[in-house]
């Protein structure tokens, strides 16, 4: 009894809110909203939606961005552990993909802008020797017109969350026995993983990477930072309408937001035909009887495509943290003439208060995350059903700008307009499926042999759980909790929306100063942002070595 009602608990925290989300978000687009007189269903708005201008190509935008972010992320995840999975390199890469995932998305976003602007560091480099150029170029990247430096912007971001789906997707497949089995038939590494081992893989990832298509086609951040401008992505131009004081520009946002439903949903029907023809694809090549033992081609661009990719958030930080303490910096000069901290002394009072925000927020909700996560795991409930493995992702599968309105409008009936409380419960929402994603594999991992030791000496389950499996998964919960803390860190939508401008954080005030040109205090804010989840990652990392240190078995 207690852990349906857990369950059901969950499932309406997650499934509940998205559901009411969307219906208060459909009802404006067909004009009935009677707090800003809208007291009869009309296709008014959809009419002023369809006469703004180029609302084609923002709608393309998004589409391509939400297909092509998705297909290159997920070829390289794929390519790269077909050819390295149980190697050394494997681990290397692994360790260096990894620490992205504390990135947020707007500080990775900020870092690249800052690489590969035309006054940016790689132009640097190579400037004046093999370019001549001794003036930035005038050339529009970031925010070229086709949006190809935000896809990329946001395939350096999604990769690395594919990357650890796939690995809590390896231990439910028999790799070894498999990849045994088709190197017995000559296959290479790379053709022999597609055949035997991609299929069972592919079917435990395919929620996060309908995931990924949502976030991609609907993103609001990257897309302010990387995007084009003439004309934005859709997204980016519902959330303006959202935000203007003109409160009759809301029915315009919200079939602006049905608008971006249909392009999100259409990216995953594209999406699914690709599916459909993969599997022929792999259905011809396992019936060819071609083994294709000459790889290492692919091999190799895989895990260059990974490196480069990750080295380039990395260097971006770098960049950041240069521009952050930067006095004069003229073109093409590679260094700053001289450095100062100026900027971080005038900038740190100032954000004083949204990292507080921030915090609260973050702990807040990871907090309750890992809590539930461990309830429900404990209960083994988190594979128990489609249903619940649904609504888990239910909240990353449909667009947030899809269903966020909606639930301002449900606060403001509520009495709850720009709290605290339902701003923390929103951030919960997002929060949640990626602590379950962390936590729940190295709880399935972990040997059963020691708790039935101890119930066997009498150990009731609670004991069981709070002096055996807790202790021995402190280093997987605290991780989790960490994932979960960077999460909510990063979210800028939702904090925009629910908190309406009243509730800032330090990724709002952040994305808020890209209009700014001012990449010296970008620099302190996007730092500042990427910190905290940084700060999070290495206490999930020194607790663990620091109470285990006297126990052998337990160190990593």
């Amino acid at each position: 009894m207690k852990n349906r009602a857990l369950s059901g608990f969950l499932l309406a925290c997650l499934g509940l809110p998205v559901l009411f989300g969307l219906a208060g978000t459909i009802a404006p687009a067909f004009g009935y909203l009677p707090a800003l007189g809208g007291e009869h269903v009309s296709l008014e708005p959809l009419r002023a939606l369809m006469a703004e201008p180029h609302l084609e190509r923002s709608a393309l935008i998004s589409l391509a961005a939400g297909l092509v972010t998705t297909a290159v992320s997920l070829v390289l995840v794929m390519l790269f552990v077909a050819g390295y999975a149980g190697t050394r390199v494997f681990s290397r890469i692994q360790h260096l993909v990894s620490p992205l995932l504390s990135v947020p998305h707007a500080a990775a976003a900020f870092g690249l802008a800052c690489l590969v602007a035309p006054s940016g560091l790689l132009l640097r480099l190579v400037s004046p020797g093999s370019t001549g150029f001794t003036s930035p170029p005038d050339w529009l990247v970031p925010q070229d017109p086709l949006g190809l430096t935000m896809m990329a912007g946001l395939i350096a971001k999604e990769m690395p969350f594919l990357f650890l789906v796939t690995l809590a997707a390896l231990p439910q497949v028999p790799l070894t026995q498999t990849r045994q089995l088709v190197a017995s038939l000559g296959y290479g590494r790379v053709r022999g993983f597609l055949i035997g081992i991609w299929p069972l893989v592919y079917r435990q990832i395919r929620l996060p990477v309908f995931a990924v298509i949502a976030y991609a086609s609907s993103v609001v951040d990257v897309a302010m930072i990387l995007g084009p401008t003439l004309p934005p992505p859709l997204s980016v131009r519902i959330t303006v309408w959202m935000a203007d004081s003109d409160l009759t520009l809301r029915f315009l946002a919200s079939a602006g937001a049905l608008l971006q439903l249909g392009v999100t949903l259409a990216a995953m029907l594209v999406w699914r035909i690709g599916e459909v023809a993969g599997r022929t694809l792999l259905k011809h090549m396992s019936v060819s009887g071609r083994r294709k033992t000459g790889d290492r081609l692919i091999r190799r661009a895989a895990c260059a495509g990974m490196t480069v990719s990750a080295a380039a958030v990395f260097l971006g930080l770098l960049v950041l943290l240069l521009w952050s303490v930067a006095g004069l910096w003229p073109f093409p000069a590679v260094l700053p003439q001289d450095m100062t901290l100026r900027t971080w002394v005038r900038a740190v009072p100032q954000a004083g208060a949204p990292i507080l925000t921030t915090l609260a927020l973050a702990i807040g909700s990871a907090a309750i995350a890992v809590l539930l996560a461990i309830g429900l795991l404990w209960q083994d409930r988190l594979h128990g059903s489609r249903v619940f493995q649904f609504a888990l992702y239910l909240p990353l599968i449909v667009p947030q700008i899809c269903f966020l309105f909606g639930i301002q409008i449900l606060g403001l009936l509520l009495g709850l307009d720009a709290s605290f409380p339902l701003l923390l419960f929103v951030h919960l929402i997002f929060v949640s499926p990626y602590v379950f994603l962390s936590l729940s594999q190295p709880w399935q991992t972990l040997d059963r042999r020691y708790e039935r030791i101890a119930a066997a000496l009498g150990a009731g389950p609670w004991r069981v759980l709070l002096s055996i499996r807790l202790p021995m998964l402190t280093r997987a919960w605290l991780t989790a909790f960490a994932v979960g803390f960077a999460v909510s860190v990063g979210l800028y939508l939702p904090t925009l929306l629910i908190g309406a401008g009243r509730i800032t954080t330090i990724t709002t005030e952040a994305v808020a100063l890209s209009s700014g040109g001012d990449r010296r205090t970008i620099g302190v804010y996007a730092l500042l942002q990427a910190l905290l989840p940084l700060v999070g990652f290495l206490i999930a990392s020194l607790v663990p070595h620091l109470l285990f240190r006297d126990r052998r078995a337990m160190r990593i």
